[in-house]
C-alpha cells in the first residue's frame, strides 16, 4: 500500500458544489510542486471529476503526472460524456481502490480533491487513509456557509483536523471602474473562520486568468503567477508548508 510513502494527506473539501473546490485544489497543488516538494493529487469527485480538463491529462496512466503533478483521476477511465451512475457502495469500493492500488510513491503531500457534500465517498476517504487535515472551501454565500459547517462537523466528529478555511469567489474588480465589487456578500467565509476559531487562510478573487487556466490544462498560478488569484495560492502553500515543517 503506497499511501505509507507519503508524508502528508490532505483533503480538499467543501459542503456545497459550485464554490470552486477543484479550482482550489489544482492550483494549490501546482503552487505546493512550484515551491519544490512532490505532490499528486486524487480526484476523488467521482461524478464530476475535474483534475482530467485541469490538467490536460488524454491518457488511462494513472499516476499520471502533468507540470510536475501526480494525478489520478476517474476521468482517465471514464468517457467525458458518460454519467457515472453508481451507487454509494460501488463508489466507496472504486475510492478505496483508488487510494490502496494507485502506486503514488514519495510524496511530500497528496491533495485529495473531495466532492461535495458528507456522503458514502467522504466516510470511505476519511476511514480508508489518515488524514493530515482538511482545506474548507467555500464561497462569501450563506447559503454555501451553511454546507460548509456542515463539511466542518463532519471532519470534527471524525477527529481530522481542519487546517483553514479559503474563501473563493471572495469579489471583482471591473476593468472599466476598477472598483471592487462583492457579488456573493463580504467577507463571509472569514467571519465564519473567526467565529469557528479556524484558521483563515486567504480570499480568492473571481479572475477570468482562474477559470481559463483550468480549461486550458495549466492552472493559472503556473500560466499566470502574477494575478492576484495565483499570489494568493502561492501565500496559502508556503504558509501550510511552514506550519507543517
Amino acid at each position: 500500500m503506497s499511501l505509507k510513502d507519503i508524508k502528508k494527506i490532505i483533503a480538499i473539501a467543501s459542503g456545497k458544489g459550485g464554490v470552486g473546490k477543484s479550482t482550489v485544489a489544482a492550483n494549490l497543488a501546482m503552487a505546493t510542486a512550484l515551491e519544490g516538494k512532490a505532490v499528486g493529487i486524487l480526484d476523488a469527485d467521482l461524478y464530476g471529476p475535474s483534475m482530467g480538463l485541469m490538467f490536460g491529462l488524454n491518457n488511462d496512466v494513472m499516476p499520471s503526472i502533468s507540470h510536475g503533478v501526480k494525478i489520478a483521476s476517474i476521468a482517465q477511465l471514464s468517457p467525458a460524456e458518460k454519467a457515472n451512475a453508481w451507487r454509494g457502495p460501488r463508489a466507496a469500493a472504486l475510492i478505496n481502490s483508488l487510494l490502496n492500488v494507485v502506486e503514488w510513491e514519495n510524496l511530500d503531500v497528496l491533495f485529495i480533491d473531495m466532492p461535495p457534500g458528507t456522503g458514502d465517498v467522504q466516510l470511505s476517504i476519511i476511514q480508508g487513509c489518515k488524514l493530515s487535515g482538511a482545506i474548507m472551501v467555500s464561497t462569501p454565500q450563506e447559503v454555501a456557509l451553511a454546507d460548509c459547517i456542515k463539511g466542518i462537523d463532519l471532519f470534527n466528529e471524525l477527529n481530522v483536523p481542519i487546517l483553514g478555511l479559503i474563501e473563493n469567489m471572495s469579489s471583482f474588480i471591473c476593468d472599466k471602474c476598477e472598483k471592487e465589487h462583492f457579488i456573493f456578500g463580504k467577507d463571509g467565509a472569514k467571519n465564519l473562520a473567526e467565529k469557528m476559531g479556524i484558521p483563515f487562510l486567504g480570499q480568492i478573487p473571481i479572475e477570468a486568468s482562474l477559470m481559463e487556466g483550468g480549461e486550458k490544462g495549466l492552472p493559472a498560478v503556473l500560466a499566470n503567477p502574477n494575478c492576484t488569484g495565483a499570489r494568493v495560492f502561492g501565500e496559502i502553500a508556503a504558509r501550510l508548508l511552514e506550519c507543517s515543517q
